[in-house]
């Protein structure tokens, strides 16, 4: 169903537009950490772009203060809350291209697990839709500016199991990459990764999904449910 899913997807958000000139349709893709927001995203985007239409992609991760900031803020450990997200930039972005104007967002890597220093994405307010994809997309001051949005919505034990999954990937790829966040973690065992990543869920994501994220799918235009084998099971309203 994943596919079909993701087309019905893309056609609802088509349908957004009704042949109407810029602005552009600003679409929101959110949900909890590891639920699939990031692959809902890009499949819509491809179905789009299939589709005739200009596409682009924002990801609220890049309006993530930087860690330097963060750690000023007393936020280290409260990134991907609400308050760790320059918010203010964010709406203002967004408010830009509802108005016609280009914007440079900053860039956010994952594989620092922070902005890219005097590197921006420039989005043009020309383009047909923006996807808008993070887990903060449909707190109330972001939501506000939105067209239309999704919840990606997963079975917290399914999302756990995901994360644990990527988790160990950035590790194991952090063998070769001495610049990378989870460099430190690459020479140890499997074990301990795993503990780190079990404090990390606990402590951060899974608390942050029950107060700040999955509060907003009552926002959401449509929700899309993820089975245990990450494959869609359903699309349809809140």
């Amino acid at each position: 169903m994943d596919d079909d899913a993701y087309r019905q997807l893309a056609a609802k958000v088509v349908a957004l537009r009704d042949g109407a000139p810029p602005p552009p349709v600003l679409f929101g893709v959110t949900g909890g950490v590891a639920a699939g927001k990031s692959t809902t995203a890009d499949a819509v985007r491809r179905h789009l772009e299939d589709g005739g239409c200009s596409v682009a992609l924002l990801a609220t991760d890049a309006f993530l203060w930087p860690n330097a900031e963060l750690e000023r803020r007393g936020l280290t450990m409260r990134k991907g809350f609400p308050e760790s997200y320059d918010v203010e930039a964010l709406v203002a972005a967004l408010r830009d291209l509802l108005a016609g104007r280009a914007v440079a967002a900053p860039v956010y890597s994952h594989r620092t697990y922070d902005r890219v220093p005097d590197e921006v994405h420039r989005l043009d307010p020309a383009t047909d839709v923006v996807v808008v994809e993070g887990v903060n997309v449909l707190q109330p001051e972001v939501a506000a500016e939105l067209t239309a949005s999704v919840y990606v919505e997963a079975a917290e034990e399914d999302a756990q199991r995901w994360f644990f999954r990527r988790f160990l990937e950035l590790c194991e790829a952090a063998k070769d990459d001495a610049d990378s966040f989870y460099a430190p973690l690459a020479s140890l065992g499997e074990g301990v990764r795993r503990s780190v990543a079990d404090a990390a869920w606990e402590g951060v994501n899974l608390v942050n999904l029950r107060e700040h994220i999955a509060p907003t799918r009552t926002r959401a235009t449509w929700v899309l449910r993820k089975g245990p084998d990450h494959q869609v099971r359903s699309l349809d309203g809140p």
